[in-house]
């Protein structure tokens, strides 16, 4: 099938079943009045994305088996790290920041949330295009650059994991209330677990560069690393961690690399 009949096939009811996800998770923040659902439902979105390219591919069985393996599984992981994280906290600050912000300047603040939200979603199927090319590849064997991607991909994995989990122990301790955590991973880059989630797109880019129109697949980790070092990634976490830490935060913004570990030392 032609690239244009895939898309249609596969985007549009991809992008509806986003949309209704995010849709009923901005319905049910406005009970919770917690914004902080969005990053699990676009976590979730991602894998919804890559089981929907899986079973209706029209590709090699194996490969497609694949996107829908390493796309599910890192996306899944990452909600249900993200739920547990926000699971009966208040409402993180960035998102309270956020609210507070539209309050001030008099808009509607719920629909504000809702094209927030929305937003998030139609970015699910902009970003998910590598998984969408990778498994529509009918070549019936690997590449060496697919496997490259899955090595990639697992290492990032990993990383990403342990990332997330020394921050979650070092919260965990009621002693480091309003510290900054600079165990493990944390005491070479202040945000370890972006770097590693970066990495995880640069391997999906690998896993679909011998597709057909593969090229494109660049562009997906280039928009990431766009949105995490610029828009909602990194600033919106250091302004927070400023709000929060102050000083001690300004010291670890001299002595620690912002993104890639080891890039700058003390």
């Amino acid at each position: 099938m032609s690239l244009a009949g895939d898309a249609f096939r596969l985007l549009v009811p991809g992008t509806i079943l986003v949309l209704l996800l995010m849709s009923a998770l901005w319905a049910l923040h406005l009970r919770l009045r917690n914004a902080s659902i969005v990053d699990v439902g676009w976590a979730a979105g991602l894998g919804l994305l890559a089981v929907l390219y899986s079973a209706f591919g029209t590709g090699w069985e194996v490969r497609r088996a694949l996107v829908g393996a390493v796309g599910g599984v890192w996306a899944f992981r990452l909600a249900r790290h993200l739920h547990l994280r926000i699971r009966g906290r208040p409402e993180e600050g960035r998102y309270v920041a956020l609210r507070e912000a539209w309050t001030k300047a008099g808009r509607n603040v719920p629909a504000s949330f809702l094209a927030f939200f929305l937003a998030q979603g139609l970015l699910d199927v902009l970003l998910s295009w590598p998984l969408f090319l990778a498994a529509r590849n009918p070549r019936p064997s690997l590449s060496l650059s697919e496997i490259a991607g899955i090595l990639l991909w697992l290492g990032s994995l990993v990383g990403e994991s342990a990332a997330d989990a020394q921050l979650a122990r070092f919260k965990a301790n009621p002693a480091n209330a309003g510290r900054v955590c600079r165990d493990g991973l944390w005491n070479l880059s202040r945000h370890p677990n972006y770097f590693f989630e970066w990495l995880v797109w640069c391997a999906f880019a690998l896993f679909a560069l011998d597709a057909p129109y593969g090229v494109t697949s660049l562009v997906s980790p280039a928009l990431m690393l766009f949105f995490l070092l610029r828009v909602t990634g990194i600033p919106a976490t250091e302004a927070q961690a400023l709000r929060s830490k102050g000083e001690e935060y300004r010291r670890y913004q001299r002595e620690v690399s912002a993104f890639v570990p080891f890039l700058r030392r003390p």
